[in-house]
């Protein structure tokens, strides 16, 4: 017969009850818990701070701060022009540009940017252009489109 899935039990000993904190002196674990007197470490979310350091002032405030992080900045990846000389398609959309391995990631947003000379005309669809790549795309009779 086999064992049914209603049936299964953990092993003797396997599992623990557990602590019942507070729970009047008896217990063993009453009054303070188990944490002891007062103090930072008998206060909730504990987790050994470094920052504290006991009345000398804390590395963390001795040391410059320096800069800021634009938290709204957009990191592109980029194509260069010379590398889009060896796609033959003459509209690139982001299918087309993954199609011949120029990007990496469909979830980033992608730049195209003026390092190397085109010569036919391309419609180029990318979420930005550098200035001298709309340039040369649109000397040679090409077209850029800003994808939203």
């Amino acid at each position: 017969m086999a064992l049914q899935l209603g049936e299964l039990e953990s092993p003797k000993g396997s599992t623990k009850d557990r602590k019942r904190l507070g729970r009047g002196t008896g217990s063993g674990l009453g009054k303070t818990c188990g944490k002891g007197h007062k103090g930072h470490q008998a206060r909730a979310g504990y987790k050994r701070m470094a920052y504290r350091e006991g009345g000398q002032m804390p590395l963390i405030r001795k040391i410059p701060k320096r800069g800021f992080k634009n938290i709204n900045r957009v990191e592109y990846q980029t194509i260069n022009l010379k590398r889009l000389e060896k796609v033959t398609d003459s509209e690139l959309t982001l299918d087309v540009i993954l199609a011949s391995k120029l990007l990496s990631s469909r979830s980033k947003p992608y730049k195209i940017l003026g390092d190397g000379e085109i010569d036919r005309a391309l419609v180029i669809f990318a979420h930005a252009f550098s200035k001298t790549a709309r340039e040369k795309i649109e000397k040679a009779g090409g077209r850029c489109e800003v994808i939203a």
